[in-house]
């Protein structure tokens, strides 16, 4: 054999089974813990002490209500106050948590497993746009993402707490669990609420879901941009004038796209319910409270599930809307489920490139590469096939209930929302366990898909002869 015909060791000449790459082996793990940590839950929740009757749970229930928590949506096919002890609730809390840090911490490495692995230059480039990110410090990594997550909670219960108790008159030791359990389903994005009704009865309280809108919104922006906030926040503060604050430059591409994201949905998101609703289900409400509900729903509508107007009543403009909000999600790397909001910026700047004859896709002055594009669509394209799938077969296997609330049913599991128009314990036990399977897609899927997706190369050394089919 010639030495031009030896395959080198790193081109894949060697022969026999090749090893998973890091970031695979990341998707596989965090998907596995998903289903471990669901198995664990689904089993406590089983247990006599877990529910007010004493008695035995239905399977189903405990599977849902586990998968439900576990993946941050808030669908529930019991009464989560009426139904289960606070030993109950308590299993139910720590899934929340546990679940959201486990999003937010295996999301972060998996992103820093993948940054490890291009080359020098690129890996150099990567770390000045990711600056909160610093390779090798997976420990400060997982330690700030943990600080970062009770500190928050903290300070809301503490808030929503004293609410409670002074205001309400509640007990101090429920006034304190109340506040705790909503501070940690809020901030998780998880929608799991102490109260029959949600958090309806608190409708006009700037007091209550002023709070509980600032965790979902901090929780769905994802650590990384928190972490890049916080970072150039104190050198802002301990080194102003100097030359380190000097030279901070723009905010990563990632962390513009976020906050812009997040901030135009937010817009969009309660114009539309304010317009749609004034003479609605808001139609009783002075002009605050009006403002107050339409500002809450725009918020808890993109991944939180927390509701506090009844979604049986809204009009048909608001569930379309609403449908639009969960599916887009939030952030990258947070507790907000959906497709991302980073995804839909990558898909409009490239269409926005094809419509000026542009070649390249540019973001904040900065080049989007073309993988990141395709990883984009196909995200997108794949949230959008399941979705489209499940409602037709949903429909299919509840033809007594309304279309659109199936339809709102489906997404909001998708999006692991937890928003319900009320069907949820109405429909069939197979569509239940469909929508358990969707809740757990949604969460899992898009990182797990992205880190597939980086990681699967082709080594093609040919080309098929090129034809450009009709589009349009």
């Amino acid at each position: 054999m010639s030495q031009a015909s030896r395959s080198h060791p790193d081109t894949g000449g060697r022969k026999g089974k090749t090893k998973p790459s890091a970031g695979l082996q990341a998707a596989r793990i965090t998907a596995g813990s998903f289903l471990l940590l669901i198995a664990i839950g689904a089993v406590l929740l089983a247990l006599p002490i877990s529910t007010r009757g004493g008695g035995s749970v239905p399977p189903l229930d405990g599977i849902f209500t586990a998968t439900s928590a576990v993946c941050l949506t808030g669908l529930i096919v019991v009464d989560t106050a009426e139904y289960w002890t606070p030993f109950g609730q308590a299993v139910i809390l720590v899934l929340i948590q546990v679940g959201g840090l486990g999003i937010m911490t295996l999301a972060t490495l998996t992103g820093m497993i993948l940054i490890r692995k291009v080359s020098v230059r690129s890996r150099r480039l990567a770390e000045a746009e990711s600056r909160p990110f610093q390779l090798g410090g997976a420990k400060r990594t997982i330690v700030a993402t943990v600080l970062l997550t009770f500190v928050t909670e903290g300070v809301i219960a503490a808030v929503l707490a004293w609410r409670f108790y002074f205001h309400y008159g509640l007990p101090l030791g429920y006034s304190l669990w109340s506040g705790v359990f909503h501070s940690v389903s809020a901030f998780n994005n998880a929608g799991f609420s102490l109260r029959s009704q949600n958090l309806i009865e608190y409708h006009n309280d700037w007091f209550i879901l002023s709070p509980i809108m600032l965790a979902i919104v901090l929780g769905g922006l994802g650590y990384s941009v928190l972490a890049e906030l916080v970072r150039r926040i104190r050198i802002r503060m301990r080194e102003r004038g100097t030359q380190r604050h000097r030279a901070l430059g723009p905010l990563s591409v990632t962390t513009r796209m976020t906050l812009f994201g997040t901030a135009a949905l937010l817009a969009v998101g309660f114009v539309v319910y304010l317009l749609a609703e004034w003479n609605g289900a808001c139609a009783s409400f002075d002009a605050a409270t009006s403002v107050l509900n339409a500002l809450f729903g725009s918020v808890t509508a993109r991944t939180a599930g927390f509701n506090a107007i009844d979604y049986s009543q809204v009009s048909d403009t608001t569930l379309l809307t609403t449908d639009a909000l969960m599916f887009i999600g939030g952030g990258s790397a947070g507790t907000a489920g959906g497709v991302k909001i980073t995804t839909l910026v990558v898909l409009l700047a490239a269409m926005w490139t094809e419509l000026v004859g542009e070649k390249e896709v540019i973001i904040g002055h900065r080049r989007i590469p073309e993988g990141v594009v395709r990883q984009a669509m196909t995200v997108a394209g794949a949230g959008a096939l399941v979705v489209c799938c499940s409602v037709i077969l949903l429909r299919i296997l509840n033809p007594h209930l309304d279309p659109d609330y199936v339809t709102f049913e489906t997404i909001s599991a998708f999006g692991t929302v937890g928003l319900s128009a009320g069907i949820t314990a109405q429909l069939t036990a197979v569509s239940q366990g469909i929508l358990c399977l969707l809740m757990y897609l949604g969460r899992i899927g898009p990182i797990t898909l992205v880190a597939a997706l980086a990681a699967k190369k082709t080594s093609r050394h040919f080309h098929y002869p090129e034809e450009r089919p009709l589009i349009g």
